[in-house]
């Protein structure tokens, strides 16, 4: 059995940062895979806008190019690509002075057409930018507006974002893109909670031994450098991408799959993690950062050795033991780690149940491993269900661990689409339900703060690890401490 794909209504998409790495990278590319799924209708129009003075031929000459770099030659369709730069046109505009943005209304005209704003800018930009629109009046009353994390660095900064934005916006249009919430695994992660009889009554306190989630980079700073080193990982991964996964995890079964109802539930279980502060930073917590090693086949310099300033104590490895204080996850650890330049690259939850209480096998049967549920969400997406059985053959009672795999590329021959492109695409249906609405983001940040807090308070250093490793040794002591391991069967 195929997907189906439903067209969406027309639309006129506007993108600021048109010329940056975000559209190249992404955006672009996700848009031209859905004028190639025939996702549009006629007149919808890409509208592109940054500072640099290009022409729309220019323009499309770069998204051309991006398309060709970002997208597998298989996907390429030179027809329906022909079709998708048509669409794109180019306005050249400055947030700053407001240069531009009659030139940007009149190339928005008087459409009819769902209009969205992608705000593909720095934070920094977010209020400016929709300042303009509003005093330029670009945008009526049903448009909708897109911006990218992080929202702030800290629960005040991130509220002065929320304000500004909110200032022209109101909540029911503004969507907070977290793209680790568009992965097809995330959401089978629902699929598999809330579809299946087998799972839910086992998920809780009573059955679930412990939660592992980690995000791991083979990858440096990437050209990130000034924004990396101002951030930190805990910043930049755990307050959004991590937490957004815990959220998943650990939340009720909703009423619905509306975007409140889901939304809900995943704000309790931000405001039910237990603090972490002055208290116990450094007993739940490690900060780590890389120095020189191998990694992608490949001698690689350290942290510092990226950095022009050569002095930073920025953490680019964090490890975190969350507990979330309510009934069905009392007494449950959340191992949360994330980390550049690791041993590989690889985005993981880790559901590991409680062992059986008595086992009736013996000793010359082997050890009995305790059942884990791992959804991979990168690369190779897919699902393993480990469990126990009897090895085969006539040599007595063995028991083996095997893994129940389902691979997403083996199950289904379908191209897998990338996040970005059912994001988007939910924005012009106007579905919420894969965004972060303003509370959570707060409650978010009510969390991490102090932790960032603790961390200077205490003077809490980062420990080095070496590039090509798995992070620190301390992150191995704050798991095995408990009795428990990471999971690192990749």
């Amino acid at each position: 059995m195929t997907s189906q794909t439903i067209p969406v209504d027309p639309f006129d998409l506007i993108v600021f940062g048109a010329t940056g790495d975000l559209c190249e990278r992404k955006l672009l590319p996700a848009l031209y895979q859905r004028q190639r799924a025939g996702q549009f209708s006629g007149p919808t129009r890409i509208i592109g806008s940054s500072r640099s003075e290009l022409s729309d031929e220019q323009y499309r000459s770069f998204a051309k190019e991006a398309i060709n770099a970002h997208v597998s030659r298989a996907d390429i369709d030179e027809r329906e690509l022909e079709r998708f730069l048509a669409r794109l046109s180019y306005v050249s505009a400055d947030a700053t002075t407001g240069r531009g943005f009659e030139d940007l209304k009149a190339a928005v005209g008087d459409s009819t057409n769902i209009r969205a704003f992608y705000l593909a800018v720095a934070p920094s930009l977010f209020g400016v930018i929709v300042s303009q629109i509003d005093a330029h009046g670009i945008a009526t009353p049903t448009s909708r507006v897109i911006v990218e994390k992080p929202i702030g660095r800290s629960l005040e900064t991130a509220k002065e974002v929320n304000n500004a934005i909110g200032r022209v916006f109101d909540e029911a249009r503004i969507f907070r893109i977290d793209h680790y919430l568009g992965k097809e695994t995330v959401q089978n992660l629902m699929a598999l909670r809330f579809a299946n009889a087998l799972y839910e009554p086992l998920w809780n306190s009573a059955h679930v031994d412990h939660v592992q989630i980690t995000v791991a980079e083979s990858v440096g700073l990437e050209g990130r450098a000034d924004y990396y080193d101002k951030a930190g990982a805990l910043r930049d991964m755990v307050q959004n991408h991590i937490l957004q996964l815990l959220c998943l995890v650990a939340m009720e079964v909703p009423a619905s799959l509306e975007a409140d109802a889901v939304r809900d539930e995943k704000l309790k279980v931000l405001r039910a993690l237990k603090p972490i502060d002055a208290f116990n930073a450094e007993r739940v917590t490690v900060r780590g950062q890389y120095r020189a090693g191998a990694s992608n086949g490949g001698a690689v310099k350290g942290y510092l050795e990226e950095l022009s300033a050569g002095v930073s104590g920025t953490e680019t490895f964090v490890a975190v033991k969350a507990e979330i204080g309510n009934w069905r996850w009392a007494g449950v650890p959340f191992y949360l780690r994330t980390g550049k330049r690791m041993a590989t690259r690889v985005s993981e939850i880790v559901i590991e149940f409680k062992p059986i209480p008595h086992s009736i096998f013996g000793e010359a049967a082997g050890r009995i491993f305790a059942n884990q549920l791992v959804i991979r969400l990168q690369p190779d997406e897919g699902v393993k269900q480990w469990i126990m059985i009897k090895d085969p053959g006539p040599g007595g009672m063995r028991l083996r661990q095997i893994p129940l795999d389902m691979s997403f590329a083996e199950s289904f021959h379908e191209r897998n689409p990338d996040a970005y492109e059912r994001l988007i695409m939910d924005v012009i249906r106007g579905n919420q339900t894969l965004f972060m609405r303003r509370d959570e983001v707060e409650a978010a940040w009510r969390w991490i703060d102090p932790i960032l807090a603790a961390w200077e308070e205490r003077g809490q250093a980062v420990q080095a690890y070496t590039a090509g490793t798995w992070g620190p040794s301390a992150s191995i002591a704050l798991i095995e401490r408990d009795g428990r391991t990471w999971h690192e069967s990749f």
